[in-house]
């Protein structure tokens, strides 16, 4: 079983050595457990922290985590395991860059969110967002309460 060191990061790593360090911990977090709220909940622990080790404006990050489609609403997405700030609890699809990350099945790289169309402004400390939904076979993945993914 991988302990609450999974979530320690040496400073002074490169970017890589870090991400290399991200998949081998969540990697093994995520043998033979397939509940999606915890696997989830500790990929969110590990990216803040990782993210955290790194040098600016990487360490700047204040929140990391992810929003869910449930089939009994597929025109929303509904807060899920994250770390950092309180975030907005419910995003409409399309709406603001989570939405437009999910409506499009494409990653978002938005370094200004002022300059971003239609950005909901859940954190005012958010200056820039990176959203990558979890696409399979070119769709958004969506999660059922006892979907195992």
């Amino acid at each position: 079983m991988v302990h609450a060191e999974a979530s320690t990061f040496t400073r002074g790593l490169s970017k890589r050595e870090v991400y290399t360090q991200l998949l081998e911990q969540t990697s093994a977090l995520f043998d033979n457990r397939r509940n999606w709220v915890c696997n989830l909940a500790n990929t969110a622990s590990i990216l803040y922290h990782a993210l955290h080790s790194l040098p600016a404006p990487s360490n700047a990050v204040n929140w990391a985590g992810f929003y869910i489609v449930y089939p009994t609403d597929p025109q929303t997405l509904v807060l899920g395991p994250f770390m950092g700030h309180v975030a907005c609890q419910t995003i409409a699809l399309g709406r603001g860059v989570c939405g437009a990350a999910a409506k499009k099945a494409k990653t978002q790289l938005v370094a200004d969110v002022d300059a971003f169309p239609g950005h909901i402004a859940c954190d005012g400390a958010s200056k820039s967002e990176i959203v990558v939904p979890i696409v399979k076979d070119g769709h958004v993945r969506r999660a059922l309460p006892n979907q195992q993914i």
